[in-house]
């Protein structure tokens, strides 16, 4: 037990984890917001009344109304006109109409609701899995948690990885051949591939991801893209990769979620043309373990004790990497696949994360 002076007081350990009630409460109501359509529909449709809301959004009157007053107590709506309680008018204010329904923007959180949210059905089943080592798959969480994971991602992909691409040089002139064959490990809803195939549109590019739903979800995606005739995914594992030469591959934020990541990353260096390299994008926590972290990593544990680290123990033997994999751990991995070399590559500003290149 720590009795130093700076330790903290009970009284102050309470009050920070009443602060993370109230935040939970938050998310967790943005959670039913973003699902029920009902932040959509005030920032298409306009203010409304409780009763307008559920009529538009084919949901529940007295549940919408005490959305629409939590949702005003907590500042996120704004009440335009008082009265009797289904005669009050709601409205959008512009920044939480960003942050909650613009999916272009890089201020877009609803999909961290989503896949938090997705979290409270597996509850049960993750205590278990603390008890006796199984996992829990991204299949098991659901459409909720693999949207999410592919929403909260797909501004990133959008607005920056072309730009973040084309300042390594030597990358993007390789990417930028015609004919280039690019692959896409874990490519989950396909927005990383579908960035790569509208940044380079004289590549080809292969998605493949263990995920069928997602498979389904990336091909439709590039669909309504318009770039299905150069971007293709396929379902399958790919430590089983077929032995075709690409020109460079990537994987992004999914290396750690492996249970296998060393048969994955092998699997993908033999699928290397010579000199390819494989980018590998993950979270950028900390070169260490240390106390007292800063918010990324304490929001990074957050994601690996209820959704990463039982993903990957969901399929045995598991390397039960969990989200917050440091940089020796994935040159750790590297080395064990094959790979002679892992560089951070001079990409900033973006979001989360950190670039790898193996080669």
């Amino acid at each position: 037990m720590d009795t130093s002076p700076d330790a903290p007081t009970a009284e102050a350990v309470a009050e920070r984890l009443f602060g993370a009630v109230l935040g939970t409460v938050d998310l967790m109501s943005t959670f039913l917001g973003d699902r029920l359509g009902w932040y959509r529909s005030l920032a298409d449709d306009g203010p409304a009344t409780a009763p307008q809301l559920a009529e538009r959004t084919g949901t529940d009157a007295r549940y919408a109304r005490e959305w629409l007053e939590q949702q005003t107590v907590t500042g996120l709506l704004h009440l335009d006109s008082d009265g009797a309680a289904d005669e009050r008018v709601f409205s959008i204010p512009a920044a939480t109409a960003e942050v909650m329904t613009d999916q272009h923007s890089l201020s877009f959180l609803a999909p961290v609701g989503r896949m938090f949210g997705a979290v409270g059905p597996a509850l049960p089943r993750l205590l278990d899995a603390y008890r006796t080592g199984a996992g829990i798959s991204w299949a098991e969480l659901g459409d909720h948690a693999r949207e999410g994971q592919a929403d909260a991602n797909r501004p990133w992909f959008e607005h920056r990885l072309a730009d973040a691409l084309a300042g390594v040089t030597d990358l993007h002139e390789r990417l930028a051949r015609p004919g280039a064959q690019i692959l896409d490990v874990g490519s989950g809803g396909g927005w990383s591939s579908i960035a790569l195939g509208r940044a380079y549109p004289d590549a080809a590019v292969h998605g493949i991801d263990i995920d069928a739903p997602s498979v389904a979800m990336a091909a439709a995606n590039a669909r309504t893209a318009h770039v299905d005739d150069r971007v293709r995914f396929s379902h399958g594992d790919a430590a089983e990769l077929p032995a075709e030469l690409y020109d460079a591959a990537f994987a992004f934020e999914c290396v750690h979620d492996m249970p296998r990541p060393v048969d994955v990353l092998a699997a993908v260096r033999r699928s290397l043309a010579p000199g390819a390299p494989l980018v590998v994008m993950d979270e950028a926590v900390a070169e260490t373990f240390a106390p007292d972290g800063d918010e990324l990593e304490r929001l990074m544990y957050g994601f690996s004790l209820f959704v990463c680290l039982p993903d990957g123990r969901s399929s045995l033997p598991s390397a039960a990497t969990g989200t917050v994999m440091r940089p020796d751990r994935l040159r750790e991995y590297a080395q064990a696949a094959g790979f002679e070399t892992v560089e951070v590559l001079p990409i900033s500003d973006f979001g989360f994360f950190r670039f790898y290149r193996l080669t």
